[in-house]
């Protein structure tokens, strides 16, 4: 049992990996985009302002923004084709196709049920548990619904792909096609299901906003802890919602006009030159971002072996700069959030815990991102309180999240970036056929070999029969690491793993009967 459900999260974590690898090299390009679009820099260098250069940041950010807004039907697509074992790319096509009918199954039974919610003309959809998703507007699962529809796509495919029909008439359903009809009435009824069993889910969460919102600087600790916590489901927005954009978070009433959210009410207080009120902590979701998120790639950056430290540095920096000066954290939550829970949690706690301090030292200020605090800070002059204590308490985060997450990552030897070495160029097992060859023989041979695939930096199989494993002759060949637990095979490769496994593939193809 034990062993079934490792392999299930060691194929979970595989097929998240696909979608996912391609985020942190987005985040490279959103730095640029973010920076060029960026109100207060440009404020600073005028030459920002220069049509052309407005033109090309709106180009690349919203360009890369559409995949950041759109991770659902990223995860949707890639996992269904990253667990697929064979034609990959049907898998891919039909876990679209899968995605657009959940969407538009859902969006027809709240429309024919009368569930229909009307977005509002300040907050939109906000506070409602729908959204709108390619000009659907649906239940708003997240990245949960676009997650469990990729799982099931790939389960469904490899069952179903091969399926062959005689006659004239239903042969045409035969393999991919009967594929796709299967995941056809799986998507309607899972839309059609979303209507009903995911509002509960909410309200759970809605109970939660409740009890934070009477529960003192418990309930803003659990504030900070599950909007972090949750982003990895996508639902977090249902924790800060409430508070930024309704009366539960705030209100402020000047002559008729009431105003609720601590989101407007703070950017009315400061337009109208009114000190910032006590709701203004809400709005403390953008300090880790600004802060924390530096502490993070810089504990990555020292824990990375000393080899890989500056390639290390290399690719989390920008990411770090992108959460910090653009408030988008995906690039580097989704590097460690499934690899190491633990580590995940930490983050969470040491949110939750710095939001408390901010609102205990009475500290009244915007903490949006780092250029866009600065600049909207010494804007607001005396209606701040305590401003130069929020960048001291950010300098004090970005410690703490440096030594909490080098100690966790050091003493439990956690896989984050830049901890596997890479081979060199000479020592690759790839380069020679060879040695291909030879891993395939310590394998068991060819038979023996029941999956193939891999992650960053390991090879990762599964083979038929853990006895046929010539353990001397896989300890002899090169490669920095090697794991076996039972029929798992885990090969440390570095940045060579992905190479490895095609030169694998194109062997064992070679090898095959004719």
């Amino acid at each position: 049992m034990k062993e079934k459900v490792m392999n299930g999260l060691e194929k979970f974590s595989k097929a998240m990996l696909s979608p996912l690898s391609y985020i942190s090299a987005a985040g490279l390009i959103l730095v640029l985009g973010a920076l060029l679009t960026s109100t207060s820099l440009s404020a600073m260098i005028p030459v920002l302002q220069w049509t052309p250069i407005k033109l090309l940041g709106q180009l690349i950010y919203n360009c890369i923004m559409v995949i950041i807004n759109n991770l659902s039907l990223m995860f949707c697509v890639g996992i269904a084709a990253a667990l697929a074992k064979k034609n990959k790319q049907q898998a891919a096509i039909i876990g679209l196709m899968s995605y657009f009918m959940y969407l538009t199954a859902g969006n027809v039974t709240l429309t024919q049920l009368g569930m229909l919610a009307e977005p509002d003309p300040m907050v939109g959809l906000y506070g409602t548990g729908q959204s709108t998703v390619f000009g659907i507007q649906t239940v708003d699962m997240g990245v949960f619904g676009g997650i469990l529809l990729g799982l099931v796509c790939g389960w469904v495919y490899n069952r179903t792909c091969e399926k062959q029909f005689k006659g004239i008439i239903t042969q045409i359903y035969s393999g991919n096609r009967w594929s796709f009809t299967c995941m056809v009435v799986f998507s309607i009824l899972f839309g059609f299901g979303s209507c009903f069993f995911w509002p509960p889910v909410q309200n759970v969460i809605s109970a939660l906003t409740d009890l934070i919102a009477t529960s003192g600087n418990f309930g803003l600790f659990l504030y900070g802890f599950l909007e972090r916590f949750l982003i990895p489901t996508g639902l977090h927005h249902l924790i800060y919602t409430p508070f930024q954009f309704s009366a539960l978070g705030n209100s402020l009433t000047v002559g008729d006009a009431t105003y609720t959210g601590s989101y407007i009410v703070m950017m009315m207080e400061y337009s109208m030159g009114l000190p910032f009120s006590d709701g203004i902590v809400w709005m403390y979701t953008g300090f880790t971002k600004t802060f924390g998120y530096l502490g993070i790639a810089a504990a990555f950056i020292f824990t990375a072996r000393k080899e890989r430290r500056k390639q290390t540095a290399a690719a989390i920096l920008p990411l770090a700069v992108t959460a910090s000066v653009a408030s988008i954290t995906e690039p580097i939550d989704f590097l460690f959030c499934f690899v190491s829970p633990l580590l995940w949690v930490a983050h969470a706690v040491i949110t939750g815990g710095f939001m408390v301090l901010l609102h205990v030292l009475h500290v009244r200020a915007f903490t949006s991102n780092l250029l866009g605090s600065l600049v909207f800070n010494l804007s607001a002059g005396e209606q701040l309180q305590n401003m130069p204590l929020l960048y001291l308490l950010g300098l004090a985060e970005t410690l703490t999240y440096f030594a909490v997450f080098s100690v966790l990552i050091k003493a439990k030897d956690l896989p984050t970036p830049g901890r596997e070495a890479a081979l060199s160029a000479d020592q690759s097992p790839y380069a020679d056929p060879q040695e291909v060859c030879r891993f395939i023989a310590a394998l068991g041979g060819p038979e023996n070999i029941a999956q193939l695939g891999n992650c960053f930096t390991r090879l990762r199989l599964t083979v038929r029969d853990a006895s046929l494993l010539d353990m001397g002759a896989l300890l002899s060949l090169p490669h920095k690491g090697l794991v076996v637990q039972g029929t798992r095979v885990q090969l440390v490769c570095g940045l060579h793993a992905a190479q490895l496994r095609h030169a694998l593939e194109q062997q064992l193809a070679e090898m095959a009967p004719v």
